[in-house]
């Protein structure tokens, strides 16, 4: 259980609901194939991950509360850093939360790199609201210039050390997106050859 009140999203007692080929037994426990990178991902290793990274990204945001509570308002920099980093932690365990309980699609289940270049990536959406003024957060004081500046400057790296992840656990993500611009560009290229055709058979038709 995460935090004492969160339940695993497919506890024992939801998977014997589901009966699902694609939930496996070997050696080692239950286990699925992960549906963004074809790899073998342990149910309970899964949730173990989450868990420890869930309590100390907690401990991160206890030792936050204490150093904005203690720091003197007029050093604006300094809370802004802190408040940048509340940012980053509450997003992250957020996350946690919902891929902890979802037991409705084993697309959440997942590699700790992959899940952990999710997290990157919503953090990069969620900064883009926060500049835009979209989205109302605690951490985000009436002038949020210095504290989204700090988000930009650390976001990565304190990832990183909340995950306890090397650096190029984040770089895996530049290859699935050159992977997706690579397909993207073959059906393109396949739709204007369908089209050039249609077009063809139009003119010959008419």
């Amino acid at each position: 259980m995460l935090d004492g009140k969160y339940k695993r999203g497919f506890s024992q007692q939801r998977i014997a609901e589901l009966n699902d080929p694609r939930i496996r037994t070997d050696e080692k426990g239950q286990y699925i194939m992960s549906l963004s990178e074809n790899t073998k991902v342990y149910l309970d290793d899964f949730y173990a991950f989450l868990e420890r990274t869930y309590n100390h990204a907690m401990s991160e945001r206890m030792l936050l509360d204490n150093k904005i509570a203690s720091t003197d308002p007029t050093q604006a920099e300094t809370v802004s850093y802190y408040r940048a980093r509340g940012v980053i932690v509450d997003q992250l365990m957020k996350t946690i939360i919902r891929f902890y309980t979802d037991g409705g699609s084993f697309g959440v289940i997942m590699t700790p790199w992959c899940f952990g270049t999710v997290v990157l990536e919503k953090i990069e959406v969620y900064r883009e609201r926060l500049s835009k003024g979209e989205v109302n957060d605690p951490n985000i004081p009436e002038y949020p210039y210095y504290v989204i500046r700090y988000i930009d400057e650390i976001y990565r790296a304190t990832l990183l050390e909340l995950f306890d992840f090397p650096e190029k656990a984040f770089q895996m993500r530049w290859q699935y997106s050159e992977l997706l611009k690579r397909y993207s560009t073959i059906l393109s290229n396949i739709t204007s050859s369908l089209q050039s055709v249609l077009l063809q058979i139009k003119a010959y038709g008419s």
